[in-house]
């Protein structure tokens, strides 16, 4: 069933509401005290690297914006054009290409030294200032009287890998994230590369740090995923690519989120046997890297908590978590929610009747 009514947006545009609770059947329930005071409803698709789906809730066919959940494919010119190699990145600036940090020292710092060695600074960043997600960090910032830069983006490292990019290609560093700069040509390209998909004629939008963003759907985002669980497909170059971000980011987990933050706590737990990548609206997406297997998912009412949720639900559904990891990230996967006393006040789960 595809539950769908057509209205007019404020542009002209027609826009596709899904209704209907067949069209997202994965819930996520938020408790307070004894009583389920929210539900938020997930789709998600679980394809193989040649783009079969083995699994899928709801319409794996919707188009979605896979936003910073597609930073690892987006890494991918960064290694294959031979720019982090001409510039020396290590593993921490490969998985800082692929990250939605939270403004720590050590995500900003990392990031200012890789621009300096370019003989560029934040100033040359597109993606607009941020405060840090990290509070710690934002109180630090505030304190000091000092305002965030470019640097404390979440996105600085991924702007910063175009920058590499378009240095070493000897393109213009000025007006990078634009439509037509040939970097936004090369991410597109890309992307319907590894999802295997048409994007042309597509619908198109920018992403909150500026860049354009592509319609794909569920299911593409899931075979390109998939394709850093598999890359035997791939050619050379990319597979060589492909190898380099996964390992990097599972040697650097802190770096590709935060303290405390989900990303980060499960790819410390599974390291090089899964790749995952949060992105707003509730878009999340990875690769099961010991199956063969990638995952993408979207929440309807796009709310981040369901979206981390209902991915470790689908990492214990697939076996990527066996039981003592359940245990240990325990809190992750049930996220505990307290008020401002410190005090738990309910939690935030899957469903109990939830089916795979």
């Amino acid at each position: 069933m595809n539950d769908t009514a057509p209205i007019a947006a404020p542009d002209g545009s027609v826009l596709r509401v899904h209704a209907g609770r067949p069209d997202a059947p994965i819930a996520v329930e938020v408790t307070r005290g004894g009583m389920v005071e929210s539900v938020h409803r997930v789709i998600a698709a679980v394809v193989d690297a040649d783009g079969r789906v083995v699994s899928s809730w709801g319409d794996a066919d919707r188009l979605v914006y896979g936003r910073s959940a597609i930073k690892p494919i987006q890494a991918l010119p960064v290694l294959e054009s031979g720019a982090a190699a001409a510039y020396g990145l290590d593993d921490s600036e490969v998985t800082l290409c692929c990250a939605s940090h939270s403004g720590e020292p050590m995500h900003v710092d990392r990031v200012l030294a890789w621009l300096d060695r370019m003989g560029l600074s934040a100033d040359d960043l597109e993606c607009g200032q941020q405060m840090p997600g990290h509070e710690p960090s934002a109180r630090a910032l505030i304190q000091a009287g000092t305002t965030p830069t470019r640097a404390h983006n979440n996105c600085s490292g991924k702007h910063s890998g175009m920058l590499t990019t378009a240095l070493h290609l000897g393109e213009p560093t000025k007006g990078y994230a634009g439509d037509d700069h040939p970097v936004q040509k090369r991410l597109k390209a890309v992307m319907a590369e590894m999802s295997g998909c048409d994007l042309s004629g597509v619908p198109t939008g920018y992403d909150g740090c500026g860049i354009p963003v592509f319609g794909v759907p569920l299911k593409g985002l899931a075979t390109a995923m998939a394709r850093f669980a598999d890359p035997s497909g791939l050619s050379a170059g990319r597979r060589a690519a492909v190898e380099r971000i996964v390992a990097s980011c599972a040697k650097n987990p802190l770096l590709i989120a935060g303290t405390d933050r989900f990303n980060s706590v499960v790819l410390a737990e599974t390291g090089t046997r899964c790749l995952l990548k949060s992105g707003a609206e509730g878009v999340f997406a990875g690769a099961a890297i010991d199956k063969g297997l990638g995952i993408c998912l979207k929440v309807d009412d796009g709310t981040g908590r369901a979206a981390q949720v209902a991915f470790g639900a689908i990492l214990v559904h697939l076996g990527v978590l066996d039981a003592d990891a359940q245990r240990r990230l325990a809190n992750s996967l049930t996220t505990p929610t307290r008020n401002w006393e410190g005090r738990l006040v309910g939690v935030v789960r899957p469903a109990p009747d939830l089916a795979f």
